[in-house]
Formats: C-alpha cells, sequence, structure tokens
C-alpha cells in the first residue's frame, strides 16, 4: 500500500474512530498519517488487516510483555498515573524505531481481532428476538469468532441503564449498554433462548488459555478502556468453565458443511459483527449467497453488519419467505445501540 493511502487510513482512524474514545489514539494516529518513516514502517502489514489498529496493537502488546522504555509512562493500562505533554509522538516514534524488527514481525503476522465482549449486550436482545419468531431451541455459528467470547452472550449477565438484570444473573461477566434510538421489548429478556450449540469459525483461532495468545487480545484493547479490559478478563472466567467449539478455516467456505451437522429441531443463527469489513467483496457476496441456498432447505437467521452498511441486519429465511430486518446502528464497542426490530 502506498504511502498516501496508509496516511489517510491513520487520518480517518483518529477522526472516525478515536474522537470522544480514545485521546491517546486519535493523537497518535493523527501524528503517524503525517510521519513517512512512521508510515513507512506500516508498509509491512498483512494484506487485507486494518492498519492503525494493528500498528497501535502491536506497540500495545510489546509494552504490555515489559518492553522498557519510557512511552510507557503515557499508557494508562500500563501505569496508574499516565503522563499528558507535547513529547508523545516522540516517544512512540523512538520505540518505533527501537522495536523496528519485532514490530515489523507483528505487524506481519498479527490479526486484528474482534472480541469486544460488549457487543453481546445488544446480541443478547437479538437472538431474544430471533427465539420469539420460531421458538425453537437455537444452533450458533459465529463466523470470525477468535477466542470464541461472543458465542458464550447467554451466559452473561446484563443491564440497560436500568437496576433490572437479565441473562445470567451468577455470571462473572456484567455488561451494561444504553438503547439510543427505539425501545427495548423487555418482556422477552427475562428469559434466556435456549442453545442447543454453538460453534466459531475463524481463520485464525485464539486460545485464550495461552499466554501469548491472551496478552495479544488485551493489547487491541485501548489503553484508556478499563471497562473493556474488565469485561475481556470475566468473559475468559466463564470461557474457561464451558469453553465453545472453534474450528480454524474460512468460515465463509466451512459454513455448508457445518450447518450438514445441526440438528433439524433447531433454528440456524449465523452471525458476525465487524467481521465483515475485512472480506473481500467476493467473500460477502458468497456468503450472502450461501446463506440464502441454505434457507431452502433449513429455517436459519443472518445476524451482520458492515456488509452494505454499518447497520445491524437480521435476516431471515423461515417457511421458504424471505426477510430483511435492520435493527439498527450499534457502537463498535457496545456502549449503545438502536432498537428498531419490531416485536
Amino acid at each position: 500500500m502506498d504511502l498516501t493511502s496508509l496516511s489517510e487510513r491513520f487520518h480517518d482512524f483518529a477522526r472516525k474512530e478515536c474522537e470522544g474514545s480514545s485521546d491517546l489514539y486519535e493523537k497518535l494516529a493523527s501524528q503517524v498519517a503525517k510521519d513517512d518513516e512512521v508510515l513507512e514502517l506500516c508498509s509491512s502489514a498483512r494484506v487485507g488487516q486494518p492498519v492503525p489498529n494493528l500498528l497501535l496493537g502491536s506497540v500495545h502488546y510489546l509494552l504490555l510483555k515489559g518492553t522498557h522504555h519510557h512511552l510507557k509512562e503515557y499508557y494508562p493500562s500500563v501505569v496508574h498515573e499516565p503522563k499528558e505533554d507535547s513529547r508523545l509522538f516522540e516517544a512512540f516514534k523512538d520505540f518505533c524505531f527501537e522495536n523496528r524488527e519485532e514490530l515489523k514481525l507483528l505487524l506481519k503476522t498479527k490479526l486484528v481481532q474482534t472480541n469486544e465482549v460488549r457487543r453481546c449486550a445488544y446480541l443478547y436482545p437479538v437472538f431474544n428476538y430471533i427465539y420469539q419468531q420460531t421458538n425453537k431451541p437455537l444452533s450458533l455459528i459465529e463466523i470470525g469468532s477468535s477466542a470464541g467470547l461472543q458465542l458464550l452472550w447467554d451466559q452473561y449477565a446484563y443491564s440497560y441503564g436500568e437496576s433490572e438484570l437479565y441473562g445470567n444473573q451468577n455470571s462473572y461477566v456484567h455488561l451494561t449498554s444504553g438503547v439510543r434510538q427505539g425501545e427495548l421489548p423487555r418482556r422477552f429478556l427475562s428469559k434466556i433462548p435456549p442453545v442447543h450449540d454453538r460453534q466459531g469459525l475463524d481463520l485464525h483461532i485464539s486460545d485464550v488459555t495461552s499466554v501469548e495468545d491472551y496478552l495479544w487480545l488485551k493489547a487491541l484493547i485501548w489503553p484508556e478502556h478499563k471497562d473493556r479490559r474488565t469485561n475481556f478478563e470475566d468473559a475468559v472466567k466463564q470461557l474457561r468453565i464451558n469453553p465453545p467449539q472453534l474450528t480454524e478455516g474460512d468460515g465463509v467456505s466451512l459454513l455448508t458443511e457445518v450447518v450438514k451437522d445441526i440438528p433439524p429441531h433447531t433454528t440456524i443463527c449465523v452471525f458476525h459483527t465487524h467481521v465483515a469489513n475485512q472480506m473481500p467483496e467476493t467473500s460477502k457476496q458468497e456468503l450472502m449467497q450461501k446463506v440464502n441456498e441454505l434457507g431452502k432447505v433449513r429455517d436459519i437467521f443472518h445476524v451482520y453488519n458492515n456488509i452494505d452498511d454499518r447497520k445491524l441486519h437480521v435476516d431471515s429465511v423461515l417457511n421458504g419467505h424471505v426477510e430483511h430486518r435492520t435493527m439498527g446502528e450499534t457502537d463498535g464497542h457496545g456502549r449503545w445501540f438502536d432498537w428498531n426490530l419490531s416485536s
């Protein structure tokens, strides 16, 4: 990728993703966008990966591993009282070139994977909504599952701007979120939908029992986001009680074969959040076509975003009848969501 395109990516990342969410990453990404030497280093990044997340995650990973450098003094995930001064980018650039070879290796080999546990705060009502349509146990297939933390949405506890708690009230994990637009139909949230089976498909399965994988996934969480780190750590505890089945491979290619083993008395739910943006256009089209083909022989739901737009969609084929519904916008970290599904 040429430096101009890389620069635009960092500029967009700073403005669209970081503003109001991570002051540290907004400042760093804005400066990287103007620095050809750091952009040149980023040209080592694996094709198809979101380069800003990959670079910043790689630097964070080395700091969490204990790499000694004064850059750590700016990271609230590493020190209790982080510095804020004009020498931040100077320290960042020095760190990058002092650890250039390690960073190049990470940029070439690591993947930016979504393990944003709080997204389950909107998946929980979505799967409740689906269960209301069919009254059958759910068979979950997550494409791009990484460590599989979102597959455990039925094992977490939830609250939505009020004292009432939904889901598994004995869970290690308590997720909070808010409804920005629309009204969440709370009457069906009190009962957890039955899950018959769950499996995750990913090109690279992350094993959170591995110290390296655990630390890498933790490094992808932005330094200021203490609550996200807590959610991640708690979800890993929950996963160790009942780990889901995870299969390494191309989820789109494997989908038809996986569905063959799912019993007919269940409702198939294929889902993925913030994954399709990393898929080639041909894979997106193939996935949509496969879901429609499977719908000719089985009832199936497809929950997704980032295929045509950023909104969360709930497509279904029930008894051969195709419907396309849009739930609405969702915050990338699950802090809020819109609810436009009619009950």
